[in-house]
C-alpha cells in the first residue's frame, strides 16, 4: 500500500490556509503526524478518508485518485475520528455489527464472526451486551478503534488516538496498533502528544501552520537535536530564569532546588550538562527553530 499526496492544498471560506502544498508519501506500517493544534493535521485526515475536497493538489491510493475513486478507496479505509460518535441506546456488539453493516459485509454470520473476534482483540468482550453510552472512556476509545478496524481495512486513520486516556489505557491502544502494523497495512497516527509517536511509528511528518516542515524517521529528527539538550542543576532563582529564557521540557524537585531539562543552543551560567534528546527535546527544539526564523523574516 502507497499514499502519494502532491501539492495538496485546502483554504476554507473564511481564508483559513489549513493545508499548503503538502507532498508527502506514506508506505506500509505505523506513519505519524505530528503537529501542534492548529496545524493542519484533522484537515489532512479528513481528506485523506474523503470527508473533505482539497481546494489544490491531489492524492492518491495505490494509483486510484481520492476524488475519482472515492467509493473504492473508501472501502479499504478504516477512519477512528477525533471526536468518534455510537448511538447511545445500541450494546457494544450490536454497534459494532451496526459498523459492520456500513462497512459491506453483508453476511449476518460472517458479521457475527468478525463482532465477537474484533471485541476480543480490544478488550471489550465482556461488556459486550452493555450499553455503549455507560463505557468508561478508554472503553469508549477501544470501540472507536474496533469499528475503524471490523472490515479489515488496508488503510487505517486515527485522529487524536489518545486524548484523554489514562496511562495504561494508553499504553494497550499503542500495543494494540503496533500487533497491527506487521501486516500489509497503512496506520496513520495524527496527534500533538509526542509519545503517541515515539513509541510505536518508523515514519512521521511534522505538520506546522499548514505546511510539512519535516518528513522522515523519528531517529532523523532526533538526531538534529544533539547537543542542545541539558540537564540543569538548579536553585529557586535558576529555575524562574530558565523558565523564562528557555523551553523547558520537563522540571523535577529534589533535595536543594530543581532538575530541570532544557532545550537551548547554548546555556551559560548554570551547572549543566547535555544529555541525550529524545523526540520530545527533538520536536521542542525543531519548532523553536522554526518560530526564531518567523520571527527575522518577518523582522526584514
Amino acid at each position: 500500500m502507497e499514499i502519494t499526496i502532491e501539492n495538496l492544498g485546502k483554504t476554507y471560506r473564511n481564508g483559513n490556509n489549513a493545508l499548503k502544498g503538502v507532498n508527502l508519501t506514506i508506505e506500509n506500517g505505523m506513519f505519524g503526524l505530528l503537529g501542534p493544534n492548529g496545524a493542519g493535521k484533522s484537515t489532512l485526515m479528513r481528506i485523506l478518508v474523503t470527508l473533505m475536497k482539497p481546494s489544490t493538489g491531489q492524492a492518491k491510493v495505490n494509483q486510484l485518485d481520492l476524488i475519482k475513486n472515492r467509493k473504492e478507496i473508501r472501502a479499504m479505509m478504516g477512519y477512528l475520528p477525533q471526536d468518534f460518535r455510537f448511538f447511545s441506546k445500541l450494546r457494544t456488539s450490536e454497534f459494532l455489527d451496526y459498523a459492520a453493516r456500513l462497512a459491506g459485509m453483508k453476511n449476518r454470520r460472517e458479521r457475527n464472526i468478525a463482532v465477537e473476534k474484533m471485541l476480543e482483540e480490544v478488550g471489550l468482550f465482556e461488556a459486550r451486551d452493555r450499553k455503549a453510552s455507560k463505557l468508561s472512556g478508554g472503553m469508549k476509545r477501544r470501540l472507536g478503534i474496533a469499528q475503524a478496524l471490523i472490515n479489515e481495512p488496508k488503510i487505517i486513520i486515527i485522529d487524536e488516538p489518545t486524548t484523554g486516556l489514562d496511562p495504561e489505557e494508553r499504553i494497550r491502544f499503542r500495543n494494540l496498533l503496533s500487533t497491527m502494523s506487521t501486516k500489509d497495512i497503512i496506520i496513520i497516527l495524527s496527534t500533538h502528544i509526542v509519545g503517541d509517536i515515539s513509541s510505536t511509528c518508523n515514519q512521521m511528518a511534522l505538520l506546522d501552520r499548514g505546511e510539512l516542515v519535516f518528513s522522515g524517521p523519528p531517529d532523523s529528527l532526533i538526531q538534529q537535536t544533539k547537543g542542545h539538550v541539558w540537564l540543569v542543576q538548579a536553585n529557586e532563582k535558576d529555575y524562574l530564569e530558565l523558565n523564562r529564557k528557555y523551553p523547558v521540557v520537563s522540571s523535577v524537585p529534589v533535595e536543594g532546588g530543581w532538575e530541570i531539562q532544557v532545550v537551548a543552543d547554548k546555556l551559560n551560567g548554570f551547572k549543566a550538562k547535555k544529555i541525550d534528546p529524545n523526540l520530545e527535546h527533538a520536536y521542542i527544539h525543531f519548532m523553536e527553530n522554526k518560530q526564531e526564523t518567523r520571527e527575522i523574516i518577518q523582522a526584514l
